[in-house]
């Protein structure tokens, strides 16, 4: 059933917004030029002073639109030479604080993916380019366009004089791409300050599933980022010399990985699926009218088959069931050519998608002891070692809560239909660590297209997503204050409350709490210094 925008005296103004946005297009275009040109790349240490000049620009531009802005540190990173920097700061905006109307809160981040042009890039990255009414460049889709869409929506509200319909906060970090180091720490300090009055929160950094189909987004899945580590002789051999005489630590390695799957997807860790929240009528009703075709899905990325046949079942276990990917072994030959080696030691990395109701801690303990029977089994002599480096929780939310409905007016108002209802697989582990530190509920507002390809090679952004992308943005504010003050109150419960039986999750304490910002930082000191020694290297 359609959800127009709401009668009321306001609705002129959203039109005569509307038309300003298309009107001013060049010069939105023309910001995003500016940011795309700042390699704001977090997971390069000597990038670091561009990630504080895309800070620094994020800031003047709220305070340009009559806003508030603090740069916030977030602390310092000791990197594995031994230098100590200090982390990128995050942007805290401020717009408005009139007791009478709602305040949201929205995130975004302006950190993105390392990229050159011999990576495969059409075109420079790091210079936006339009073709064919798309705007490539690193970062466009991930998250720069949705970030200046909300600053361009204030300005949009500024440019006919109307005054936003909230008092709006806005946080945008530098580090997302790498952990979200300190974030969740930051916020929970301000929780009583900046936080203090935020009913409703935003985030805009997920895409539409479907090229063309605008969607609303209710799930992610959280992410257990594993190593196992074999370690046998003190030193490299030479097969020739050494081989079939000692135990070799990458075979029990790939005995180890291969152990982990049972075949078509299944993952073979005893009790892995145990506590997987079950399957509801109400929810199958939700993949049901979800706009997906699984044979374009499969031509697109080019793959021979799909684990499954039909539209649900491929949707279900990208979404609501947990998914094992294979992802590297660090410490074997991986060059071209021929070299003889037995390596000493070897550290493989995989990660399992978890999803309601599943426990990082738990999810960490099944692996750990299937892993280590496995090996007992082998009776190798050879030394494993087996943990966690990242533990992030997944996240779930009311589909009936009052800000999804102002999420769908939103949508109609300004593409003309009603989104899908989607889940995400994929991972943004502030979104539970916001749900925890506020303890209200999070709407995840896509403006991004499914073809984006973001972390990839052209990466773009649509041109008339990122306009639209504003007026949704203006659109959803309007929505939301015009929620009654009942359903406001209401909506503050946390989201982790209804479909598939997820579990309710305490905003206090309770078993939200994220351990992702403390093994990030471990992981990105790694990275920092991997990548610097990487570049320094070629």
């Amino acid at each position: 059933m359609a959800l127009p925008l709401r009668a009321s005296s306001s609705e002129s103004y959203m039109a005569k917004l509307f038309k300003h946005v298309d009107a001013t297009q060049e010069q939105y275009v023309q910001e995003l030029r500016e940011w795309v040109a700042v390699q704001s790349v977090s997971a390069f240490a000597e990038r670091r002073h561009d990630m504080i000049r895309m800070a620094e620009m994020a800031a003047e531009r709220v305070r340009s639109l009559g806003g508030v802005a603090e740069l916030a540190g977030v602390g310092n990173l000791t990197t594995p030479d031994g230098e100590v920097v200090q982390l990128p700061p995050v942007v805290l905006g401020t717009f408005g604080d009139d007791p009478a109307k709602p305040t949201v809160m929205a995130y975004g981040h302006l950190d993105v993916q390392p990229a050159r042009k011999d990576d495969g890039w059409d075109s420079d990255p790091y210079v936006l380019t339009e073709k064919d009414g798309k705007l490539y460049g690193r970062g466009v889709s991930d998250n720069k366009a949705p970030v200046l869409a909300w600053l361009n929506s204030i300005e949009a509200f500024r440019s006919i004089g109307q005054p936003l319909p909230v008092n709006l906060r806005l946080v945008f970090e530098s580090l997302e791409e790498v952990g979200s180091m300190g974030l969740a720490e930051l916020l929970a300090r301000r929780r009583h300050t900046f936080l203090r009055d935020v009913e409703h929160m935003c985030v805009s950094d997920s895409e539409w599933l479907s090229v063309g189909v605008p969607a609303l987004s209710y799930g992610l899945r959280g992410n257990c980022y594993f190593f196992a580590e074999v370690t046998g002789t003190n030193k490299d051999l030479h097969s020739g010399t050494y081989g079939g005489s000692v135990h070799e630590a990458l075979g029990d390695l790939v005995a180890l990985m291969s152990s982990l799957e049972s075949g078509a997807g299944n993952i073979a860790v005893p009790g892995l699926y145990d506590s997987v929240a079950p399957l509801t009528r109400e929810e199958e009703e939700i993949y049901e009218k979800i706009h997906f075709d699984p044979e374009e899905f499969r031509k697109e990325i080019e793959a021979p088959a799909l684990l499954y046949p039909t539209k649900d079942k491929i949707l279900m276990h990208r979404w609501r069931y947990p998914a094992l990917s294979l992802h590297g072994i660090e410490g074997a030959f991986a060059d071209p050519g021929v070299k003889t080696v037995i390596p000493r030691r070897v550290l493989g990395k995989f990660s399992i998608r978890i999803v309601p109701n599943m426990d990082p801690d738990v999810v960490e303990d099944q692996v750990r002891r299937h892993l280590e029977a496995v090996f007992a089994r082998r009776k190798s002599p050879n030394k494993l070692r087996v943990w966690a480096e990242v533990k992030a929780k997944p996240w779930v939310a009311n589909v009936t809560d009052p800000l999804y409905t102002a999420g769908r007016r939103a949508f109609q108002a300004v593409h003309g239909r009603e989104p899908d209802l989607i889940r995400e697989g994929a991972t943004i582990p502030i979104v539970a660590d916001l749900e925890r530190v506020v303890g209200k509920g999070i709407v995840l507002l896509p403006i991004g297209g499914a073809d984006d390809a973001p972390h990839s090679q052209n990466e773009k952004v649509d041109r008339v997503n990122y306009i639209n992308g504003i007026k949704l943005f203006a659109a959803f504010l309007h929505e939301v204050a015009q929620l009654p003050t009942a359903a406001t109150a209401a909506a503050g419960a946390p989201g982790f409350r209804s479909l598939g039986g997820a579990r309710s999750l305490e905003p206090n304490g309770g078993p939200a709490r994220s351990t992702t910002s403390a093994k990030a930082a471990v992981l990105c000191c790694a990275l920092l210094g991997l990548q610097v020694a990487r570049r320094a290297g070629e």
